[in-house]
């Protein structure tokens, strides 16, 4: 189990806005459970949110006038007999904050007023929601969360994440249809927090590295690539020629088990190995490379954990865990061993 003051570090790299002064106080505070942390996340973005003024877009709006307003809707119109009332029907775009982006945050709150979290969060979830009167609050089922982010609307990104992390992370639906928060975030929500938490540990804290989550093209014998899946590395770190290719891995089980035998997952292994190698082949006219490859699993309290270097085909593959169940600075001096190790 990871202690939800990690899961706060690791948001925090993830999404830099929560380095930021407003949120530092978050850091010393103990938390019940993901749920929790969540909704004080949610507070205080959303009390900034509020001063600087909640986001407005152009919304569409018909209704039935006595005053002309933007654009007649004459089928309208006559199909409901407005004029005979003097009226029209007519469609405008209003300035409003009932956007969909504010419209998110509104059912998160209100869906997190259900979850087991700290009485004081609830009461500033409630006095914050008094700002949301004109926005509506759809069914957190039916939103729509392709969002599109433009210098308008950047600052609402890490508050939309956090409530896509509640929605899809923390919900379960019960045997008997009604809906309960998680105590904690779902085994693929998580594997992405923590994929996102790596690369940007060692952006951070290793510029001197090219550190991106970058594709690896397939090299071909010839033009023929339909149909070929993407190859996404999840961190590749670079230094000149020196490349190491990382796929962080979160499971419940860090090894597969046949007959009381544990052995690696044979699909992690097959793609970190294709990945190598075809990063390989890409800089075949570059001297003195080297390309490495690592499987991080995410350390369970199982007996057995891999911890092993292979040298394949002139290759080193590595297979390590990272224990997030400790202190944040002992997560810290892990990920720095690994650069480390690599680079002696």
């Amino acid at each position: 189990m990871i202690p939800i003051r990690n899961i706060y570090y690791m948001l925090s790299y993830a999404f830099q806005t929560l380095n930021g002064q407003g949120y530092k106080d978050m850091a010393t505070e103990n938390f019940h459970n993901v749920a929790d942390l969540c909704a004080a996340i949610l507070c205080k973005g959303v009390s900034l949110q509020i001063k600087q003024g909640l986001g407005r877009e152009y919304i569409e709006k018909t209704e039935s006038l006595s005053t002309l307003r933007g654009r007649i809707d004459m089928s309208e119109s006559i199909k409901t007999r407005s004029m005979l009332r003097q009226r029209l029907v007519c469609s405008y775009d209003d300035f409003s904050v009932n956007s969909p982006l504010n419209q998110i945050i509104k059912s998160t709150m209100m869906l997190l007023l259900h979850g087991d979290i700290a009485k004081s969060r609830k009461h500033e979830l409630r006095r914050l929601l008094v700002y949301f009167g004109e926005v509506d609050a759809p069914d957190i089922h039916d939103i729509n969360w392709h969002v599109q982010y433009n210098r308008h609307n950047e600052q609402y990104r890490m508050l939309i994440s956090i409530c896509y992390l509640v929605a899809k992370g923390l919900l379960q639906t019960n045997a008997d249809g009604f809906t309960k928060l998680m105590d904690f975030l779902d085994e693929q929500r998580m594997s992405r927090l923590y994929e996102k938490f790596i690369l940007e540990y060692y952006r951070k804290h290793f510029p001197s590295l090219h550190a991106s989550a970058s594709q690896i093209p397939w090299i071909l014998d010839d033009e023929e690539s339909t149909m070929l899946p993407v190859m996404q590395s999840d961190i590749t770190l670079s230094k000149g020629n020196d490349v190491l290719i990382i796929d962080a891995k979160y499971y419940a089980h860090t090894t597969q088990t046949q007959y009381d035998v544990h052995t690696l997952h044979s699909n992690n292994l097959y793609q970190i190995f294709t990945y190598v190698k075809n990063k390989e082949a890409e800089l075949i006219n570059v001297p003195h490379k080297r390309v490495a490859g690592m499987l991080l699993y995410a350390r369970t309290d199982e007996g057995i954990q891999p911890d092993h270097t292979y040298s394949m085909s002139g290759n080193k593959i590595s297979v390590k865990t990272l224990d997030l169940n400790c202190e944040f600075g002992e997560i810290r001096d892990q990920l720095n061993e690994i650069l480390a190790s690599h680079y002696l």
